[in-house]
Order: structure tokens, then C-alpha cells, then sequence
């Protein structure tokens, strides 16, 4: 699986680019808001990467940003919603502002993303909720008697649900980390010790 590319900018236009690595073009569908921070044609360039692979189609899509990518994969799970249709809603709103959506059940803010209807936003509501705070960030940990936004949490907290903790207990295990734990201690410790108790 490629998971990131480097390389000079041949060609881009909105919705997608073309990247030269090593001498090789790899076409990456880009959402928006990937292509709105793309340096110049001809300036280098790193983009974290999701290989799409089907009997007959073998397709790249490209991200700047960890939770675009997260994002982007977090739709794609939703039956219903393909790459195209998951590209065109991060291409319309952005993953704060999705995951806020899905997590506060609202449905007409989904639903007016262009191919998503009233009862395709329902089932994202439904099958994404636990994940779109973890996606988006915006976790709120328990410590010192107090909800607080910590992106060293929310990484933690993302990573525990990945690899198949139910969100409530991803946030408790985290909470009670961080609260053992020196303030600067890194994300990758804080994840080993939650996993190990």
C-alpha cells in the first residue's frame, strides 16, 4: 500500500494532480481543500496517500492533512458513500464541520452536500458518530475535574478507536493516561501505556 508520495507538481487543477517521483507521474484525486495549500506547478510537494484498489480500477487519492485522510476513510466505510461522493463532501465542507455534523445528528447540514440525501445523512449519524470526534479532533478528556480539547488526547483517542476500542472506553483510558503522566510526554507513550494498562 502506498501511504504518501513526494515529488515535483507536473500538472494540477482542482480536483486533481499530477505528481512526478522520481520520474514517475502519479495521478491523486485531491479534495479542495487539499488543492487550496498545493505550492505551485513545479515546486515539490508531499501528500499523504489512500490506494484504491478494485477489479477494474486502480485509483490514488491524495491529502494534505492526517484527518482529511482520516476523514476521507471514515466515509468511504459508509454503505452508500464511494470516493467520488466521499471526496465532494470534503471538498464542501471541511472535517471539522463534517465531524461536528455527524456527531450533533445533523441531518440537513449532511444532506446538502451534493449526492448525499436525507436518509444517507441518517446512516452516517448512525454508523459515524463515535468516530467523527475522533477524527476531527475535538475529543474532550477528563482531567482535573474539567473537559479540555488536547490534540495529544484526541491522537490517542483516534488510535485506541482504530484499533477497535468503542469510543467511551478509548476516552477513559486516555483520560486516566494523561492524568499519570507527564505534560510532555509524547502521543506514541501515551498510546504503549494505554494499551498495556
Amino acid at each position: 500500500m502506498i501511504t504518501f508520495l513526494e515529488g515535483l507538481i507536473e500538472e494540477k487543477t482542482p480536483t486533481c494532480i499530477v505528481l512526478n517521483v522520481g520520474g514517475v507521474g502519479y495521478e491523486l484525486f485531491v479534495p479542495l481543500s487539499t488543492f487550496d495549500v498545493l505550492p505551485a506547478v513545479g515546486e515539490n510537494c508531499r501528500l499523504l496517500t489512500f490506494d484504491y484498489l478494485r477489479e477494474d480500477q486502480h485509483v490514488l487519492y491524495g491529502f494534505a492533512k492526517d484527518r482529511e485522510r482520516a476523514a476521507f476513510l471514515m466515509l468511504i466505510d459508509v454503505n452508500g458513500i464511494g470516493p467520488k461522493l466521499a471526496l465532494t463532501a470534503l471538498s464542501r465542507i471541511n472535517v471539522r464541520d463534517l465531524c461536528h455534523a455527524i456527531a450533533n445528528g445533523d441531518t440537513r447540514r449532511l444532506s446538502s452536500i451534493s449526492g448525499i440525501g436525507k436518509r444517507l445523512a441518517e446512516r452516517m449519524v448512525v454508523e459515524l458518530k463515535d468516530r467523527a470526534a475522533a477524527v476531527s479532533g475535538e475529543i474532550g478528556v477528563a482531567a482535573s475535574g474539567g473537559a479540555v480539547t488536547d490534540a495529544r488526547s484526541a491522537d490517542a483517542v483516534a488510535a485506541l478507536v482504530a484499533l477497535g476500542y468503542r469510543m467511551p472506553e478509548a476516552e477513559r483510558t486516555v483520560a486516566a493516561v494523561i492524568r499519570s503522566v507527564d505534560v510532555t510526554v509524547p502521543v506514541e507513550q501515551i498510546i504503549r501505556k494505554a494499551l498495556t494498562g
